[in-house]
């Protein structure tokens, strides 16, 4: 009678267990190209975490601003000279149907904003003075981070509304009774400061009169220079389409129509390209890390070719030598990928934390991190593993 001597099966268990005795025995080398591994996937989920970050603020603020928001601004005439819109373009954008909310600026040219009278006239902090109509704080979606907005009776008055740059630059950090700023000859007091307006940024530089008072204390001509314009959601489009010939009948060539939150999905589409490039970095990378494991299993099976030579000795077959050193591999970078993983979370949220951004990991972020980590392992080791398998029982219990 014969009995056939079938070699013994490795249960999942087994391999684990003999794929991370390698690992085990040389922690420090094992920490050393696990950690390049977790550069690599540390780096692409904080990339994609920190740029999904972004959007979810942007969308968030859109969602709180608005997207029908228009603005109106006069272009240029046929000689290329500036255009100005009539005095009447307020009131005639009012009477489209759709118009939920209208409002102007106009700004005074040649007229600064100064702490004190003693700063030299050439040192305007590039403040731009505005004259503002009463409803325009509501129709941008701004809101106050000191003090008041303009009312009927301050806005006939010498008071200033400071944009949130405009204040900073003059150093002014409160509104209130005794703060008080120079414009054109003469003291104007700081009744409020704006908070930053994301969808009108060119009012955070600004500083805001009435209406009433530019033309009485700055010499304002009445002119428009901007009018913001709120639209039914679903009537935007066709609003847009019609403000230019409402605004100037008689030269709508002559005037600009835009839409504010357009800006800032072309910021998002901006984004999206960067985001992409250092996803390549972090690719370049991971790729550095597979490299290091590709690497430490080669030695790994050059210095246990004594082990593998006696556990061939022992009845170990070729398939079974591979699937153990294949497991190492895997194992190692599963452990990078993880740690990089988690590294990456940590990183998206601290840097989301310090933004005030709501914090955003995509789960195929994740998910994708850890799985290319397995495929740049099972890459990286196949090579070492198979010479592993390959080496004759003899040969490898032969070697120093």
């Amino acid at each position: 009678m014969t009995t056939s001597l079938a070699p013994a099966r490795l249960a999942p268990a087994d391999v684990v267990r003999v794929g991370g005795a390698g690992l085990r025995t040389r922690p420090m080398r094992a920490f050393l190209s696990a950690l390049g591994i977790a550069i690599g996937i540390a780096a692409m989920v904080a990339v994609v975490g920190i740029s999904s970050s972004s959007r979810a603020e942007l969308d968030r603020q859109l969602a709180a601003l608005g997207t029908n928001l228009l603005t109106v601004a006069p272009g240029n005439d046929i000689f290329g000279d500036d255009a100005t819109l009539p005095d009447e373009s307020v009131e005639m954008i009012r009477r489209i149907g759709p118009v939920t909310e209208v409002s102007a600026v106009g700004k005074l040219a040649g007229v600064h904003v100064y702490r004190s009278d003693q700063i030299p006239v050439s040192q305007t902090n590039a403040i731009t003075l505005r004259a503002a109509q009463l409803e325009m704080l509501r129709t941008v979606g701004g809101s106050m981070a000191s003090g008041v907005w303009l009312n009927a009776a301050t806005a006939r008055f010498p008071a200033v509304v400071l944009g949130a740059a405009a204040a900073r630059r003059l150093g002014i950090t409160t509104a209130g009774e005794g703060v008080q700023v120079y414009i054109h000859a003469r003291w104007f007091t700081v009744i409020g400061i704006l908070a930053p307006v994301p969808l009108a940024p060119e009012l955070d530089a600004s500083a805001l009169i009435g209406w009433d008072a530019a033309a009485a204390y700055a010499g304002f001509d009445g002119h428009p220079t901007t009018v913001y314009t709120r639209a039914r959601d679903d009537q935007v489009e066709a609003v847009q389409a019609v403000l230019a010939r409402t605004a100037n009948p008689a030269a709508p060539s002559q005037v600009k129509v835009s839409r504010p939150s357009d800006a800032l999905a072309a910021r998002q589409a901006t984004d999206k390209t960067f985001t992409g490039l250092l996803l390549g970095l972090g690719a370049v990378a991971l790729l550095v890390g597979g490299v290091g494991v590709a690497n430490t299993m080669v030695i790994s099976v050059l210095e246990r070719r004594s082990e593998i030579g006696l556990r061939r000795a022992l009845g170990a077959t070729r398939g079974q030598i591979l699937v153990q050193f294949l497991a190492e591999s895997l194992l190692l970078s599963a452990l990078g990928g993880i740690g990089g993983v988690t590294t990456g979370i940590a990183v998206t949220a601290l840097y989301s934390s310090t933004r005030d951004w709501p914090t955003v990991v995509p789960a195929w972020a994740t998910a994708g991190g850890v799985a290319a980590t397995l495929v740049i392992g099972a890459i990286a080791g196949l090579y070492p593993a198979v010479r592993a398998a390959r080496l004759a029982p003899t040969e490898a219990l032969a070697a120093p």
